[in-house]
């Protein structure tokens, strides 16, 4: 309990950034005249979102409970993303038919700036181990 009570300020905050500034985000783009744009934005929001939030709750974990394997966990999740963006790309476009220039906007607009998020959060995560001990 006490282990989960440490981590739940580590994993809960950057996710309710990273969730909070994509869904206000797409409220202000869609209360602004961007209606039109939907469902293709929130779709392209939707997949960057519940990756960057997987990653997150990867990486606190992972550095919650071995600090040493956030490196590995990276790698790993760098191909898994790869693979799954693919395959989520596809079938936006492809089987559900969504417009591609709305979607592909959305998406990389939301993928940069989660990552972009997510690398603000990880260096505060790893800052600690970061500085230069003291001799």
């Amino acid at each position: 309990m006490a282990a989960l009570t440490r981590l739940a300020p580590v994993l809960v905050t950057p996710l309710l950034w990273m969730a909070g500034s994509s869904v206000g985000s797409w409220l202000a783009v869609t209360a602004a005249g961007g209606a039109d744009l939907n469902p293709e934005v929130l779709l392209g929001m939707a997949g960057p979102l519940t990756s960057a939030s997987v990653t997150w709750i990867v990486l606190a974990r992972t550095h919650a409970s071995a600090p040493e394997r956030v490196t590995s966990a990276l790698m790993i999740g760098f191909v898994a993303k790869m693979v799954l963006f693919a395959v989520y790309v596809v079938v936006m476009i492809g089987v559900l038919g969504l417009r591609p220039v709305p979607f592909v906007a959305g998406f990389a607009t939301y993928f940069i700036v989660l990552h972009l998020m997510e690398a603000v959060f990880l260096r505060r995560l790893l800052a600690p181990e970061m500085r230069p001990s003291a001799s």
